[in-house]
C-alpha cells in the first residue's frame, strides 16, 4: 500500500473527537494523488454520516450543478478530492449543523493536502474552509466570494450549497450569473486534461 493509501486508512479509523460526536466517529473523505480539484467543505451532515459518501445530499446536488459535473465524475477520487474541515458529523445546532470539530483540521488537514501534488483548483466552501485556504480573516464570506478574482485560479471561495442558503443566493444573483459559468468552464478544462 502507498503512503497516501496508508494515510487514508488511518484517517478513516480516527476517533480523536468521538466523545464529542452525537453519532460517533465516521470520517468522510475522498482522496487520490491524481486529483486536480479539491472540494474543501465544512463537515459532513447527518445524511452523509449515514451513507459515508461526501455531499450525498441536496447540498451535493447543488454543488454538482454549480460545477457542471455528474455523480460519476464527482465521486471519481482520481479527479476530485473531497476533504471537509471536519471529517465527521459534528451534530445539530439551533440553526443548522454545528461547526466542524476544532481538533480535526490540525490533526489531519495538512497531512491530507500533502498527498495532492497535482492540485490546481480548491473550492473553499463556507467560512471555515475559506478561513483555512484564504489568508484574509477580516472578510465576510460574501466579501470573499465577491473578491473571487483575488484568489483565482488556485482557489475559489463559494457559499455553502445548502438549501439553507437559498436566501443568500436570491440576494446575490451575481453569484450564479457570473461565477458559476466561469467555475464550470474551469472544472471542465481541468477534468479533460
Amino acid at each position: 500500500m502507498s503512503s497516501w493509501q496508508n494515510l487514508l486508512t488511518e484517517v478513516r479509523q480516527c476517533t480523536l473527537c468521538e466523545p464529542e460526536l452525537p453519532m460517533g466517529a465516521r470520517p468522510v473523505v475522498q482522496l487520490h494523488p491524481n486529483a486536480k480539484i479539491l472540494v474543501a467543505g465544512q463537515a459532513p451532515g447527518r445524511r452523509v454520516h449515514a451513507s459515508g459518501k461526501p455531499f450525498d445530499d441536496p447540498s451535493g446536488d447543488r454543488l454538482r450543478q454549480w460545477m457542471g459535473v455528474d455523480k460519476t465524475t464527482f465521486y471519481n477520487a482520481e479527479k476530485l478530492a473531497i476533504i471537509p474541515m471536519g471529517l465527521c458529523y459534528p451534530g445539530a445546532g439551533k440553526s443548522g449543523d454545528l461547526p466542524p470539530r476544532p481538533e480535526c483540521a490540525p490533526a489531519w488537514r495538512q497531512k491530507l493536502l500533502q498527498q495532492l501534488p497535482n492540485l490546481e483548483l480548491t473550492l473553499a466552501i463556507g467560512q471555515y474552509a475559506q478561513s483555512w485556504h484564504i489568508d484574509e480573516p477580516k472578510q465576510t464570506l460574501t466579501e470573499r466570494v465577491k473578491n473571487w478574482e483575488s484568489y483565482w485560479p488556485e482557489v475559489l471561495p463559494l457559499p455553502h450549497p445548502s438549501p439553507r442558503n437559498n436566501l443568500w443566493l436570491k440576494r446575490n444573483p451575481w453569484f450564479e450569473d457570473s461565477i458559476i459559468p466561469m467555475l464550470q468552464e474551469r472544472v471542465s478544462a481541468l477534468l479533460s486534461e
